[in-house]
This record gives C-alpha cells, structure tokens and sequence, in this order.
C-alpha cells in the first residue's frame, strides 16, 4: 500500500483505487499459497521468518508446516509471536495462565457455554470481537498440537478482500459499518453476575498506522446492530459477500506441527469429531499486529 494512504480513506477515491487493483492483482490462488515450510517455530531462520512476514504483508495471513509434530510446548506460539513484534497478549477469561488458550472440548464452568470448547462450528469472526475498544484483537497465532479424528476445517478470509467488495457495491457501506455504535455485543452474565460489560464499536477501522481492521461475528443471537436503514443494508451485503460462492475463501485443516499467523482475519471452523485424544489447538491473541519488517 502507498505510504501515508489507508484503504480507509473514502474522500481519497484516486489513493482507494489504487490500492485496491494492486490487492485484487495478487490475490492467492489456493491455500498453497499461504504455505511456509519452517523446521522450529521457536527457532525460525532468517528465511523462513521473512517468507511469513512476506505472506502477511501481501495477505495477512500465513500458514507454517513445521516439523515439531504433536510436541505440546507452549513456547511454539508464544516464541514464534515474539520474532515478529507479537508481545501484549490478551488475558481473555478463557485463557490459561499464560494467556495462551488451549482450545479443546472442555465442560467445566468457565468454558461451558462458549462454542470454541465444544465440537460445533463456529461462524465467520474476527477474534475478541467482544473485547473493548482499548483490547482491540490486532494478531492471533493458531497451532495445531493434535487435529480431530475427522473435520474441524478451517477457513481463512483476508478482511481487506470484504472491504474492497462492500466499498465497491456502495461505499455507503463501509460508511455504516466505520460508525462507533455499528456492532453492540451485550454484556455476559452468569448468575446475575456480570462478568463482562456491553461492548460497543465500529466493524471497521483504522489502526495506528493505517492499516485495516475488522471487528466481527456471524452470530445472530446475543448481538445487536445500530438500528437503522444503512447499517440494516450493510450488513446484508457483508452477509452476501462472506457466503458468495467467488469470495476468495481459503480452507485447510491444520496437522499436528501446522498453524496460522495473521493480522485477525476472518476466519471459521467446521463441526468436528474426536476419537481417542481429543483435539487440541493452542490461540494466542495479541493487541499487536505482525511487523512488516
């Protein structure tokens, strides 16, 4: 992107379009693409920390095949994130102490309720969709220590690829959707207890250097919209554009060693099955994005 111009600016139309045609010129052509062969996340080389950091630049997004198989050690993503800047983790409720989650089927108190910890699919979003405007989710590492028996699918959307779409259709959209009180999640509370507050903000927006970013969630229940006809309209686009059969959706299903490095795209899961030990992922989200270099 030219410097000093953001995909955000809707009076630039000049800057946007340029912009936008070099995006949609390199757009990749299958999850191949996103692919990066390291041997130790922990320990990345040069040149295997440089063809990540290529892949977000241009994508956002990459996946790393390691060869570290099911080695559980929490030090992979969390030593992978620190060598491109990824340093202020989200303590979410789900994490463990460490602020690294280990997401599996879990039942206990804390996480039941919570779709990550069960086997059903999960909608489009964007992680910590939720959280408040200063705990914004800018990165998330996503490793996979054991996948499930069968499915559990990934699928990966670069948000930039659904902004160009709905600024393209009517730049009125990208308008509501850039609103302060565009997306309202409700408060949580248990037992009369509320134990995180409403969370209100903007789909879209602006971070510290221009960049984009997106705020999201599919779910249509325990969520709330501004009420009125433009935000009602571009919601329906970004709905049509996520289930349009020619959006640039990237699938794959992470292998034990595999993972996801991104500056918090969309992304999805499919309903799993386990079957002997049980799967196991491990999230850590950061308020930080990738540095670019």
């Amino acid at each position: 992107m030219p410097r000093h111009v953001t995909p955000l600016s809707l009076s630039n139309d000049d800057a946007y379009r340029r912009w936008r045609d070099a995006k949609l010129a390199d757009l990749p052509g299958s999850p191949a693409d996103l692919v990066v062969d390291v041997n130790d996340p922990r320990r990345l080389t040069d040149a295997e920390a440089e063809a990540i950091r290529e892949r977000c630049r241009r994508w956002n997004m990459a996946v790393y095949q390691a060869r570290v198989g099911a080695d559980p050690d929490k030090d992979i993503p969390r030593l992978l994130g620190a060598r491109f800047g990824l340093q202020r983790l989200d303590h979410n409720p789900g994490a463990d102490d460490d602020a690294i989650t280990a997401v599996t089927i879990q039942s206990d108190a804390l996480h039941r309720g919570f779709i990550p910890y069960t086997d059903r699919p999960i909608a489009w979003h964007t992680d910590g969709y939720y959280n408040s405007p200063g705990r914004q989710i800018r990165a998330f590492i996503l490793h996979c220590v054991r996948p499930a028996a069968a499915g559990g699918e990934n699928a990966l959307l670069d948000p930039e690829i659904v902004y160009i779409r709905l600024r393209d259709r009517d730049p009125g959209h990208i308008r509501a959707l850039m609103h302060s009180d565009a997306m309202t999640i409700p408060p949580n509370v248990v037992d009369g207890e509320e134990l995180r507050p409403a969370s209100s903000g903007p789909v879209f927006m602006s971070c510290a250097r221009g960049q984009l970013a997106m705020r999201y969630t599919d779910r249509k229940r325990n969520i709330e919209w501004r009420d009125d006809p433009a935000t009602r309209a571009a919601v329906e686009a970004l709905r049509e554009v996520l289930a349009a059969p020619d959006t640039p959706v990237m699938r794959l299903r992470l292998e034990p060693g595999w993972g996801v490095i991104c500056n918090n795209v969309l992304h999805a899961r499919t309903r799993f099955g386990d079957a002997g030990a049980p799967r196991l992922l491990y999230r850590a989200r950061y308020y930080d994005r990738i540095e670019a270099s």
